[in-house]
Parts: structure tokens; C-alpha cells; sequence
């Protein structure tokens, strides 16, 4: 009893959070299902008043003879009664009409607080599974919860206030009633809060196992996978995969579910028990002449609908309890805080940048990972200077561009623009200023022209701004050839896309990054997906696309960086030489190992 008791102050929480969000979502269609669940709740008792009135008048009229006024009496209250049907009709209708309304608007605002909480939070717990789980069980549940917390609480008052009504007509009858319906109706009220706390328990332990089914079942029906799952005929293999996750989650659902049965069966038959109870003793009252057949019969009415409505009061109780789940995840997901150092006194981003980049010292190594990514990175780039970091896979180069973004900040050291930190600047002039393409570029479905503009932040980009990047990125013929030209859609997610090669969504990647206008440029691995023809043009014309901003430029392939004004050679997460390329090929040195290296592959 006690661990029940104490799960009372999260039930609170739970009941505010709810009320909140629901409010937050429309503050209008709030107050309207108030007003009618209100409404909805009184009629009951008015349907019960007129039920006694109606009786007692046939009553009287057995007793003697029929005359106008006793039929007009009976025939208004009949009338009565089916106006109260008819409020009632309409009410249901309107309260429908008003939930599906307000459901579709508590969704999009939960969709609208989730996304707005995944944008904000860093890098690094993308890169947590313990964080991919928390938003796995948000992501899952913002769907439908929304609608059964709403759901939850407007049954919840209106059966409370029924109960109410219910309650101030059987103290009249006999103040003992409500007591005795109360205790009775308690052992189901926790039955139901003992359910939705096991579930809650079980879901929140089994997150990490509804994550792998889903994500096998991904890689059954999405493209991303589709040429491997049929070329090394992983289909049957994949679906046992979640077929072994999705039976151990079936079968501890199910062994939960016969233990809530028991228990629940046990909870209403005491119910019953005490119903029968006080009906047996109402039945007495009126053989004694304290009631009426009326008023036997609106009592009988009146416990059996006090019964229904502490049944029903519990099912909302036991569902906003239920909604825990959504509601704690939700608050853990959203109380998520940026581990990025936010200045007490930010300075505003240079505009232009004056002195250029250092790196003074800076190592780092990724949350939960022993291996250290760079340690002691100290280099500077002039304004305007256009580098080239060089090393092998995992060397490092790719970790360097994220401190510079400050998607990371680094574990010790620091990283300055014109000799302040860049911790010190607000994020988003920081991020402002960088422009670039990824390794692992994204490939958005949607028009050429919207894959181009999202470049930039303003909502409307001039049309010629957006030809003369894909002219420099080399996709303007591309994008000409297609039946639409610069709206056509890319890629085959919708219906009448044309997909592209990954050379060529390449190209729209860096039409994206060129666009920007950007006082850094990032490249990394550029020409990855290009073919050789396209990589040479490219670089040919790479002063020029870097022209008036500082170019950084990360690959692994030594033919593509000759024309950089410096090159940094990154080995094992340190720099280990730096210079021109004739200067790094007469050193005798890593550089000039991994050129020669290479270049007897084309020789």
C-alpha cells in the first residue's frame, strides 16, 4: 500500500504535464471540451431526476383516477427526458467532433516539441545508444499517446463530475452508500496502477530489444539496404533476427498480461460484492416504507451509475499513470542539456575574419571511447588560405572539422578565430560562418532547387544564385537533362522522382555548401563519389569555388590536394608534417610514402 501511496506524486506530475501540453496545443479547443465534458457530466443527473419524477407521477396516477392535468404532467416530464436524450446526442457528437480536433492538435504539437528538441541537442548523443533509446520510446509513443493522454483526461472529468453528481443524490438517499462504494471500488483502482507501473517497468528494460527489431525490420523494407539483402540473400536471416527479438518481447507481454487478468478479476468481484451490497440494503429501506418505488428505482440507477462511473474514473487514472512512459521519457528527452559551453559574455563573430584559425594544443576523445581521436593538434590558417588535411581512414580529419563546427568542443586545448575561443561566440554564428559537405552528405528528397537552396536560411533564394552554384558544383547539365529541370523531384522516395548518380547527388551536396554564403569552406572527401573526368574538373576550378573564404579540404586521395597552399598530414590523431607539396615530397617523409604509394597504381 505504501509503494502505491508514494507513486501518487508522480501520478500529480503526470495529471500537470498532461494538462500543460494539452493547453500549450490549443488553448480554445481546451476550454471547448471542458465546457461540453462538463455539460456531459451533469446530464446524468438531470436523466435520473427526470426518471424519478416520471415514476412517481405513473404512481400517483395508478392510485387515482386519470385527469388532463396529471397526463399534461407526465408528457412534459416525458418531454423533458427526451430533450435531455437529444442534448445529450448532440453533445456526444460534438464532443467527437471536438477530440478529433484536438487530438490531431496535441499530436502535431508533441511531433513539433520532439523535433524541436532533436535539432537543439548535440552531436554526441546521436552517437549515445542509451540516448538513441530515449528517443526511440518518444518517437514511438508521440503517434497515439497525445490522444490517449487527452483521451484520459476528459473521461477522467467527466466521470468525475457524474461521480460528483451521482454522490450528492445517494448522500440523500443514505450517507452510508458512497462510503461503502469507495472502498470497494479501491482494490481495482490499484490493480490499475499496479499494471500501468509493471508496464511502464518492462518497456522502459525492453527498449534496447524493440530498438534492434525495429531496426531489423528496416533493413527488410527501407532502400537503404535492399541491394545487400538480396545480393548475399539476407532476407530469411533478417526476418528470423526479429522474428527471436519480437517472441521474447510477445512472451513477456503475455506472461504480464495473465498476471494483470488475476489480479483484476480479484479487484471486480469485491466491486460487485459491494454494489449488490448496497442495492440489498436499499431494497430493505423501501419494504420498510422509507423509500419510494421512485425513489427505489432512480438508486438503484444511481449506485449502478456510480459504479460504472469509479470503474471508469479508475481506467483514466490507471491510463494518465500508463502515460508515465511517454510523459517521463519525454521529460528525460527534453531535459536533455547541451554539454557545448554556452559564454556568460559572448562575443559577436568576426565579419570578416581578420586573423584567422588556430589550434592551440586541442585533443579529443568521443564520449564513451577510450580511443583518443586527435591529441595535440596545433596548426593556424591564415584568412583566406586554402589547406588540405591528408591521412588514412581514422586518422583523425573528419574529428578536426566537427571542433571547427562546434558540433564538439575539444577535451582540452582550444580552437580560436581571430584570437578569441570559439566557445566564447554564440553557436549559431559560429555554425553561421562555416559552409561544407560531408563524407556522409545527405541526399534530400526533394527539388534540385530546394536540395540547393537549403544552403542557405532564407526562405526565398534568388534563382540565378542557385543555377550559378550548380554551374560550379558541375550538376547544372545534369539537372537541365531532367523532364522538370531545377524542380524536378530527386531521388525515388515520392511518387515522379528521378534519381541521380551518387557522383551526381555528390554535386548537388557541394551546389548546397557553395551557395552559402560562408567564410569557411569545408570539403571532405569532395570527389568521393565522383568519377575521374568530374574529381579532375573539379579541383581544376577549386581556387575558384574557394575564392575570398578560407578552404579547408579533407581526403585521403594526395592527387586531389596538390594545389593547396599548405597541406597538414594527420597520422594516429597528431599532425606529423605539414608544407607545400614540393616541400613535403623533399622531406622524404610520410607524405612523399603514401604519394609514391599511390601514384604506382597509375603508373
Amino acid at each position: 500500500m505504501n509503494t502505491m501511496l508514494n507513486r501518487i506524486g508522480p501520478f500529480v506530475h503526470t495529471v500537470g504535464r498532461a494538462l500543460s501540453l494539452v493547453w500549450q496545443s490549443s488553448p480554445s479547443l481546451a476550454s471547448a471540451s471542458v465546457v461540453v465534458r462538463v455539460i456531459q457530466g451533469l446530464l446524468p443527473l438531470v436523466a435520473l431526476y427526470l426518471t424519478k419524477l416520471l415514476i412517481d407521477a405513473v404512481t400517483e396516477g395508478l392510485k387515482a383516477p386519470w385527469d388532463d392535468a396529471s397526463l399534461t404532467h407526465i408528457l412534459t416530464i416525458l418531454a423533458g427526458m427526451a430533450g435531455v436524450a437529444a442534448i445529450s446526442a448532440a453533445l456526444t457528437a460534438v464532443a467527437g467532433l471536438i477530440l478529433k480536433i484536438q487530438s490531431d492538435a496535441v499530436t502535431d504539437h508533441m511531433y513539433a516539441v520532439i523535433q524541436a528538441k532533436s535539432v537543439e541537442v548535440d552531436l554526441e548523443y546521436y552517437e549515445n545508444a542509451r540516448y538513441q533509446d530515449t528517443l526511440h520510446l518518444a518517437q514511438q509513443e508521440a503517434p497515439y499517446r497525445p490522444t490517449a493522454i487527452l483521451n484520459a483526461l476528459l473521461q477522467m472529468g467527466q466521470h468525475a463530475i457524474s461521480l460528483l453528481a451521482m454522490a450528492v443524490l445517494l448522500w440523500w438517499m443514505h450517507w452510508g452508500v458512497i462510503p461503502i462504494l469507495i472502498l470497494t471500488a479501491i482494490p481495482y483502482f490499484f490493480a490499475k496502477l499496479r499494471k500501468s507501473s509493471q508496464l511502464y517497468v518492462w518497456e522502459r528494460e525492453r527498449a534496447p530489444l524493440d530498438r534492434k527489431a525495429w531496426y531489423v525490420n528496416m533493413l527488410l523494407t527501407q532502400a537503404g539496404a535492399a541491394k545487400e539483402v538480396r545480393l548475399f540473400d539476407l532476407g530469411r536471416r533478417l526476418q528470423q533476427w526479429f522474428a527471436d527479438a519480437r517472441l521474447v518481447l510477445r512472451q513477456e507481454r503475455i506472461a504480464l498480461e495473465r498476471r494483470w487478468v488475476f489480479s483484476g478479476f480479484v479487484a471486480q468481484i469485491v466491486g460487485v460484492a459491494g454494489v449488490f451490497g448496497v442495492c440489498s440494503v436499499l431494497v430493505v429501506r423501501t419494504i420498510d416504507g422509507l423509500l419510494t418505488i421512485g425513489d427505489l428505482v432512480i438508486c438503484l440507477q444511481a449506485v449502478q451509475r456510480a459504479s460504472g462511473f469509479l470503474e471508469g474514473l479508475g481506467q483514466s487514472v490507471a491510463s494518465l499513470y500508463e502515460s508515465n512512459l511517454f510523459l517521463n521519457t519525454l521529460d528525460e528527452f527534453l531535459g536533455l542539456q547541451s554539454r557545448l559551453r554556452a559564454s556568460t559574455c559572448p562575443r559577436v563573430f568576426p565579419r570578416p575574419i581578420t586573423e584567422g584559425i588556430v589550434f592551440e594544443r586541442v585533443s579529443f576523445q568521443y564520449p564513451h571511447e577510450e580511443r583518443v581521436a586527435i591529441r595535440d593538434f596545433t596548426f593556424s590558417i591564415k584568412p583566406g588560405e586554402h589547406v588540405a588535411f591528408v591521412g588514412a581512414n581514422g586518422a583523425g580529419k573528419t574529428t578536426l572539422v566537427k571542433l571547427l563546427c562546434r558540433l564538439y568542443d575539444p577535451s582540452s586545448g582550444r580552437v580560436t578565430i581571430d584570437g578569441t575561443d570559439l566557445r566564447d561566440y554564440p553557436v549559431a554564428e559560429v555554425r553561421g560562418a562555416v559552409s561544407g559537405i560531408f563524407q556522409d552528405f545527405v541526399k534530400f528528397q526533394l527539388s534540385a532547387k530546394d536540395n540547393i537552396a537549403l544552403g542557405v536560411r532564407a526562405s526565398a533564394v534568388d534563382s540565378f544564385a542557385i543555377v550559378q552554384a550548380a554551374r560550379q558544383a558541375g550538376i547544372h547539365e545534369a539537372i537541365e537533362r531532367l523532364p522538370d529541370g531545377y524542380e524536378s523531384l530527386l531521388g525515388k522516395l515520392f511518387d515522379g522522382g528521378h534519381e541521380l548518380s551518387i557522383g551526381e547527388w555528390q554535386k548537388v551536396a557541394l551546389a548546397r555548401a557553395i551557395l552559402r554564403d560562408s567564410q569557411i569552406l569545408i570539403l571532405d572527401e569532395p570527389t568521393s563519389a565522383m568519377d575521374a573526368k568530374a574529381e579532375a574538373e573539379l579541383f581544376e576550378r577549386f581556387h575558384e569555388l574557394a575564392q575570398g573564404r578560407t578552404a579547408i579540404l579533407i581526403s585521403h586521395r594526395l592527387s586531389t590536394v596538390k594545389m593547396a597552399d599548405r597541406i597538414f598530414v594527420v597520422d594516429q590523431g597528431q599532425i606529423v608534417e605539414q608544407g607545400t607539396h614540393d616541400e613535403l615530397m623533399a622531406q622524404q617523409g610520410l607524405y612523399n610514402n603514401l604519394f609514391l604509394t599511390q601514384a604506382q597504381h597509375y603508373q
